[in-house]
């Protein structure tokens, strides 16, 4: 009998990251991170357990929780360790924090922030690359794989920021570079959603959110169920690696 995979989704107490431990759940034993609301990701993983697991022998824990902060080296090292140590092995990781401030794309004045490019750098750059680190000798042990949640606006000048533009392009080139430097027993890609109608999303104002649906080719906007569902499909593919899948309803090209 083989043993149950192990998948550690980071920012995953709500939005995406909640939606991709639920595609998870079935057959996977899931570590839920959250930063700083333990309430909320309790409440997932309640959620989560009355899921029926399609494993013939689920083991235990099946499910995690597990606090730190992605914009700190020793937290993500930490993360890592204790995720290995509560559930025994680590087969996918999905590393899916990130950050950005909203301002005027095509304001220039508003593109040229330290603080800004600073704190994307760290949060749309770094931690992924601490939490590949960190997690690479335990992901080459299982032959598993690595995914990172970027976004169209690193495929197509765009978004919510310049900073924020640029640093998801590292981000998607970040993932090549890796996809490179672990093979053969590691896979690694990443996911670049449209504008997702998130908490975060909605932050947006009306008119942009309709202007980025009829931006799109296929006249919707991406869901966090129809990337949750490829997040699936790329930790199960036996076969890509180094792939930027843009999920987009066809605004990049």
């Amino acid at each position: 009998m083989a043993a149950q995979k192990v998948a550690l989704i980071t920012a995953s107490s709500a939005g995406l990251g909640a939606q991709i431990a639920r595609v998870f759940a079935p057959d996977f034993r899931v570590v839920v991170n959250y930063s700083s609301n333990k309430s909320r990701a309790d409440a997932l993983v309640n959620e989560l357990s009355s899921i029926p697991s399609t494993h013939s022998s689920p083991q235990s824990p099946r499910f995690h929780v597990l606090q730190a902060d992605v914009s700190s080296k020793p937290s993500v090292e930490s993360l890592v360790k204790d995720t290995i140590k509560t559930m025994g092995r680590l087969d996918v990781v999905v590393s899916n924090a990130g950050w950005t401030r909203m301002t005027n794309f095509m304001n220039i004045d508003e593109g040229v922030i330290d603080e800004d490019w600073d704190k994307c750098f760290i949060m749309n750059v770094k931690t992924h690359m601490w939490l590949a680190y960190a997690a690479k000798d335990a992901l080459a042990e299982s032959e598993g794989t690595f995914i990172s949640t970027a976004s169209v606006a690193g495929v197509k000048p765009s978004g919510s920021s310049l900073p924020y533009s640029v640093t998801k392009a590292a981000q998607i080139h970040l993932a090549k570079g890796l996809a490179v430097i672990l093979a053969p027993k590691i896979r690694v890609n990443s996911v670049s959603p449209g504008m997702l109608l998130t908490e975060w999303g909605m932050k947006f104002p009306e008119s942009k959110r309709e202007a980025a649906k009829n931006n799109t080719k296929l006249k919707r906007l991406a869901t966090v169920e129809d990337v949750a569902d490829q997040v699936r499909t790329l930790a199960l593919s036996r076969s890509v690696t180094g792939q930027n899948l843009s999920i987009d309803g066809g605004s990049s090209v």
